[in-house]
């Protein structure tokens, strides 16, 4: 395998206050959507939308991997965790977290975002397009776990809902449940 440039480090996020005195850790959601659906684009041109897809899952995984070892370690409750995920998601100004249902001895939940980073606003197509989302959720439920779990967007703002919902499910068989908080 050849060498990698950039292979993702904390580090890439860079110290924001010294870097950035005057305009600090805001960015308008025009400029970030920009660099999302302009990345997303040239990523479908070269590599098709299944390859594209799966490329955007793998980033968002990442960075929910990342989320959790850097501002959410060490809770050992799920519930903690949640409430703790929650008020990140509200602080980062991502979006609006609430579990609409969780069924710990399936390791099964139906979790909501609401003004969504990534979609809310855009006009309605046909189909749920939060692909990066879906990484995002599960990396944050496997880093807090341990256990390897996926999430799968079935409403979307996009598909004329005005929340976006996901289905997150454990991916290994036969796992023990997850503690209750």
């Amino acid at each position: 395998m050849k060498s990698r440039r950039y292979v993702f480090s904390w580090d890439f996020i860079g110290d924001i206050q010294q870097g950035r005195p005057n305009l600090g850790n805001s960015v308008s959601i025009e400029a970030y959507r920009l660099f999302l659906y302009t990345m997303r684009d040239v990523l479908e041109e070269s590599y098709g939308t299944e390859e594209s897809e799966k490329i955007l899952y793998r980033a968002g995984f990442l960075a929910g991997e990342n989320v959790v070892e850097n501002y959410l370690r060490g809770y050992t409750q799920f519930d903690d965790f949640v409430a703790a995920l929650h008020d990140l998601l509200l602080e980062k100004k991502i979006g609006i977290l609430r579990i609409e249902s969780s069924d710990l001895s399936t390791n099964t939940f139906c979790i909501t975002v609401s003004e969504d980073v990534d979609c809310s606003g855009l006009p309605e197509c046909d189909h749920v397009i939060c692909t990066y989302d879906e990484g995002f959720v599960a990396g944050l439920f496997s880093s807090f776990t341990g256990r390897r779990f996926t999430a799968k967007e079935v409403d979307c703002w996009c598909t004329g809902d005005r929340t976006c919902r996901f289905v997150v499910q454990l991916t290994e068989e036969h796992a023990a449940p997850l503690r209750d908080g």
